[in-house]
This record gives structure tokens, sequence and C-alpha cells, in this order.
């Protein structure tokens, strides 16, 4: 009986064919455990940003009521310091 070579290099080719496919598939569902492990990660920090916002916009809220809280927002850089009153100048006349 008589070997094929051609029938031997297209089966090593299948045979590494396979085997690249099957590594392929395990790297892809590795991956996306890993994205979907990330989504929630990221689901996370937008909730608790969220809750911030809202928790800085009541502090600001709260600071137009009671002015002691202030200097606290503006050392966290929540609020901006109010600008100081301009000197008034004299006016003067046109011609």
């Amino acid at each position: 009986m008589k070997s094929n070579s051609t029938t031997s290099i297209l089966l090593g080719v299948l045979a590494i064919s396979a085997l690249a496919s099957v590594v392929l598939c395990i790297m892809w569902v590795s991956n996306v455990r890993q994205f979907r492990g990330l989504q929630q990660q990221v689901g996370a920090v937008n909730q608790n940003r969220n809750v911030a916002l809202q928790l800085a916009g009541e502090l600001v809220e709260y600071s137009k009521r009671n002015p002691a809280i202030d200097p606290l927002l503006e050392s966290f850089r929540i609020k901006e310091k109010a600008p100081a009153p301009a000197a008034a100048k004299p006016a003067t006349p046109t011609r």
C-alpha cells in the first residue's frame, strides 16, 4: 500500500487548525468572562458617582440655608468661593 503524502499533509493541517480553534475558543470565553466582570464594576462605579453627585447637590442646597458649611464645601471643591465684593469706584463725569 502506498502512503499518500497529500493526505498526511492535509491531516496535519486539520489537526493544527482544530487545536488552534480550541485555543482561540478558550481565550474568547476567558475574555468574555473578564468583560462581564468589568461591566459590573463599571455599573457599580457609575452608581456610586450618581450617589455622590446627588449628595453634593443636596449639600449645595443646604449651604443656602446654613452658610457655615461653605468652607467645607470649598475645600472639597463642591462649591466655589464667593468673589470678594469689588471696591466702589467714584463715578467719573463724562464729557
